[in-house]
């Protein structure tokens, strides 16, 4: 008697780019075993479309345009009953993306340039509730876990990245709510972190260690 065949596991394409989505449609609905059934280009669509399809995975970019980003999705994602796995595929490996989509609920974190075969191994994984790291992000996170010296916060990441787009104490204050002697206070420890004592060095600093991305 013939063994029956097991469903295929039903995808979920969540990126703001067209021809993306197209090209990845394309290679991972061509594979036995995996059926794309939906796609989306912003997090509204992604949710409305993982509620309508039930998708066993979300492959989820991280840079959804302007609206909410990749990281913001899939935590609404992993709300959802039952909740999809999900897979991060994006061209960003710095730290701060890293742990914030992993924090999220995303159970895999590949980069747009891994094989297919690693593309379509890490699918499998994710919907078996493996977690799944490209070489680079588990070598990010390795160096994290060693590191001796503090940890930047996800707060004084969000400094360094308004740092990196040139804005003064005045800006910082208005940007994130609080007082210019609280955006002195996360310098000062954000410089005392990366062993630096101007906003030039900071910035570079934390570009250099992958802690924001530019």
């Amino acid at each position: 008697m013939k063994a029956e065949a097991s469903a295929p596991i039903r995808l979920l394409l969540v990126d703001d780019h067209p021809v993306v989505r197209a090209g990845l449609a394309a290679l991972v609905g061509g594979r036995d075993g995996l059926e794309v059934v939906a796609e989306a280009g912003d997090a509204e669509e992604a949710v409305s479309k993982a509620r309508a399809y039930a998708p066993d995975v979300v492959l989820m970019d991280l840079n959804l345009g302007d609206g909410p980003g990749g990281v913001e999705t899939t935590a609404r994602l992993r709300a959802l009953e039952p909740p999809p796995a999900v897979l991060v595929l994006t061209t960003y490996d710095t730290e701060s993306d890293i742990l914030r989509a992993l924090e999220a609920g995303a159970g895999g974190y590949l980069l747009k340039d891994a094989p297919p075969d690693e593309l379509f191994a890490g699918i499998r994984a994710v919907s078996r509730g493996e977690t799944v790291l490209a070489p680079s992000v588990a070598a990010t996170l390795v160096r994290r876990t060693a590191s001796p010296g503090p940890v930047v916060t996800e707060r004084e990441v969000e400094v360094l990245e308004l740092l990196a787009d040139g804005l003064g104490n005045k800006e910082l204050a208005r940007e994130l709510l609080v007082s210019e002697a609280t955006v002195k206070s996360h310098l000062s420890h954000i410089y005392a972190k990366l062993g630096v004592d101007t906003r030039a060095g900071a910035v570079a600093a934390a570009i250099e260690q992958r802690i924001i991305r530019r």
